[in-house]
């Protein structure tokens, strides 16, 4: 009798202890199809006292066998690594546990036939003292397994839930780190080492992916997770079509891989995943450098020992050629040195073989997760990836110089190949520009201005070219076509530029953009979301500055046509009333042309000198501080933030205002130049009273105190300063917004 109760409990029944098979299912066991061991109800020699207590301790041979059939199931290899798994016989019983392959149960099954190893010891225990004692008693099978009766019942509910909800990953050590907490040491003790063997996944997991840049997750249960092909399929494609077909790395930087918030434990807070998302990223491409990248290295390093590179014979030829080989063979682990890889592995390996309790006394070293180890470790790892990163981006790709190559040209630093190449293509800007031909149209000045205002030593033009974006096609840097240029300068477009479409409205030039060609790995840092931005202030500097230069050029012929008028006059003050007339007429209208421009000055110095100029100065100072790449990003997101605010782009009143200055300004100038037509007066007139109400309209915007009284432009009070020196502005603008009021036939605007 008590060989067969010592059998049930490692899961054998016989005739005397069975399973009881009437229709009613155990309470015990509702979803497995298992049935609790009771003993035989033909036995009569067994007291009732005896009776229950041999049922309550043959429970625990079925937990015993039901956990040993989730270990033996989620331990299969075969099963695990097979396509179309073949269960076993003893599955075959449960057809409905079915469940895809996971390396997170499998471990927990390990650390459960751990537990079920402790059991099988303590049986075994029980069956010698029973042996040895003359008379057996229960009490010496209770007293032994008297501390399972807390362990087994649990563990049976948790592997039921896990098999009923299919739960796996990090799903798995939710629910793991949840059943830590109870009121039991010996329970708490056993869920805590089935966890530690779950966290030895996830740290497996992160040593792939944090020092070797590798995913190890075949079954989707790492909360770091590639991404889909199916999401965002036409970004993605558009987007990829951007990027050069080599550079798989910069596809899995931008858009290859995620955080899985269903796999996401939730003791690991967003910000330490998001570290450990950015690291393994970065050590993929400091492992995985672009293939242009490894040649222009290569070479790099072979020019630089220019006096000891001797060629003898054929032997020594054919070394020369391989060396540029191995050194690009070299370039990955350069950019990662294999000690930095070795001391990001030594802290994984640290929280990974933490001290646990031991299962045969419940009283040991803590095995808890140590949230705390495991942030600082993972933030000491994002840093050193970060440092990498940053010394390749910044010293070896030169990012300060491509920088300082975007501020000159995109925000307009070098203002004398800019001011050169409007005044080269200020006669085609005055029509509207051509379907067919306006990107062309655009590369004779933009060939002449370079001819003129760049230097060979500049390397960083070749990169600049410029586009119509609404005609789709770009307009190259590099010099050609220098025999057109010629003619253009001879003036023999005008006959071309006579036959533009109409259908394009003058505005149309408008949409003239820049674009900047960026190498690997500069591509991490230079996405489109920012050169985009860097494009969008970009035309607006460009609306700025031709406005500026068409109200100087329209100063200067009125000033050339006042002063013929006026030599006219005096020579002959009988025969010609007319051109004196027309310069009384006319006088006024200088005024108008200096406030414009006292207005446009003073804001393309506000955005030059006092926004540009000291952001830049701003984000110097942090490169030179941060060694961190991270930290670069968020430095220079801040400094294109700070140059769109700062310059009121993203405020749509200020800035559909200032757009309708801009646009006044060129009319007023086309309009002035052309004086022999007598209804330009009335037009001016038009111009003069429309400019008065938008120019107060925005110094009384950007006077009040939500803009003004606020840190968003710290700038803005200089600018207001210079243009309400002599409280022009603001004397006029309580007088000029929202009143109607008579007008003389012409305004008078005056400052003395």
């Amino acid at each position: 009798m008590l060989h067969e109760l010592l059998l049930a409990l490692l899961g054998y029944t016989g005739d005397l202890i069975i399973e009881e098979r009437d229709h009613r299912k155990s309470s015990l066991a509702p979803d497995s199809g298992g049935v609790p061991f009771k003993l035989a109800p033909d036995i009569s020699f067994i007291e009732p006292s005896d009776r229950e207590l041999i049922e309550r301790i043959v429970t625990l041979g079925f937990y015993y066998r039901e956990l040993d059939r989730f270990s033996t199931k989620s331990r299969n290899l075969s099963w695990i690594r097979s396509a179309n798994p073949s269960p076993s016989p003893r599955d075959s019983e449960f057809p409905s546990s079915q469940v895809k392959p996971s390396v997170y149960r499998r471990a927990i099954a390990n650390g459960i036939v751990e537990i079920l190893a402790v059991y099988r010891s303590a049986v075994l225990h029980i069956e010698q003292k029973l042996l040895a004692e003359t008379v057996p008693i229960l009490a010496t099978v209770t007293q032994g397994l008297n501390k399972f009766f807390v362990l087994l019942p649990p563990l049976y509910e948790l592997v039921l839930e896990i098999e009923r909800d299919d739960i796996h990953g990090g799903q798995l050590l939710n629910l793991l780190q949840k059943r830590c907490h109870c009121g039991v040491p010996e329970l708490q003790t056993c869920i805590q080492r089935l966890l530690w063997h779950g966290h030895q996944i996830m740290y497996n997991q992160l040593a792939s992916w944090m020092v070797y840049g590798i995913l190890q997750d075949q079954h989707g249960e790492f909360f770091i997770r590639r991404q889909e092909d199916g999401e965002s399929l036409p970004d993605m494609s558009e987007k990829l079509a951007r990027l050069s077909t080599d550079d798989a790395s910069l596809t899995d930087w931008h858009m290859g891989f995620h955080i899985s918030l269903d796999m996401l434990p939730e003791y690991i807070h967003m910000g330490v995943a998001e570290s450990v998302l950015f690291a393994g990223k970065a050590i993929r491409v400091l492992r995985n450098p672009s293939p242009a990248f490894r040649f222009r290295d290569a070479v790099y390093h072979l020019q630089l020992p220019r006096g000891s590179q001797k060629i003898q014979g054929f032997t020594g030829l054919f070394s020369f050629h391989k060396e540029p080989l191995m050194d690009s063979k070299l370039i990955g682990e350069e950019l990662l040195p294999q000690s930095e890889a070795d001391k990001i592995e030594a802290m994984l390996l640290d929280l990974k073989i933490s001290k646990v309790k031991s299962l045969v006394h419940f009283v040991q070293e803590s095995s808890e997760f140590h949230k705390r180890s495991f942030e600082c470790a993972v933030d000491s790892i994002r840093a050193i990836a970060a440092s990498h990163l940053w010394q390749l981006v910044v010293v070896r790709a030169d990012l300060i110089g491509h920088l300082k190559a975007l501020k000159d040209y995109f925000l307009l630093a070098k203002g004398d190949f800019f001011q050169c190449f409007l005044e080269e293509s200020r006669q085609l800007m005055r029509l509207p520009p051509r379907q067919s031909t306006a990107e062309a149209d655009l590369m004779v000045p933009f060939q002449l201005a370079s001819l003129k205002t760049i230097s060979e030593e500049d390397k960083y033009f070749s990169r600049v070219s410029l586009r119509m974006p609404s005609f789709g096609f770009t307009v190259k840097s590099s010099p050609v076509d220098v025999l057109k240029t010629k003619d253009y300068a001879d003036g023999n477009s005008s006959s071309a530029l006579s036959n533009a479409s109409s259908e394009i409205s003058l505005d149309g030039w408008d949409g003239i953009a820049l674009e900047y060609s960026v190498d690997w790995p500069l591509e991490l840092f230079f996405t489109q979301e920012v050169l985009s931005k860097y494009r969008r202030v970009f035309q607006y500097l460009l609306r700025l500055k031709r406005t500026q230069m068409e109200l100087e050029k329209s100063w200067a012929s009125v000033m050339h046509q006042d002063h013929t008028d006026f030599a006219k006059h005096r020579n002959d003050r009988v025969n010609c009333p007319v051109a004196q007339q027309r310069r009384q007429r006319f006088r006024p209208m200088w005024r108008v042309r200096e406030h414009m421009a006292f207005l446009i000055r003073n804001l393309q110095f506000y955005i030059q000198v006092d926004v540009i100029e000291s952001q830049w100065n701003v984000l110097q100072a942090h490169i030179q501080d941060s060694h961190d790449f991270t930290e670069l990003v968020a430095f220079h997101q801040e400094y294109l933030s700070a140059l769109i605010s700062q310059s009121f782009l993203d405020i749509g009143s200020v800035s559909r205002i200032l757009d309708g200055i801009m646009k006044l300004c060129l009319q007023f100038c086309w309009n002035i130049e052309n004086q022999e037509n007598s209804s330009n007066t009335s037009a001016l007139e038009h111009i003069t009273e429309e400019f008065n109400k938008k120019s107060n309209s925005l110094y009384t915007i950007l006077r009040s105190s939500r803009l003004a009284g606020s840190q968003r432009a710290p700038f803005l009070r200089r600018f207001l300063l210079r243009l309400n020196f002599n409280s022009f502005f603001e004397a006029t603008a309580r007088g000029v917004l929202n009143v109607v009021r008579p007008r003389p036939a012409f305004p008078v605007l005056d400052q003395q």
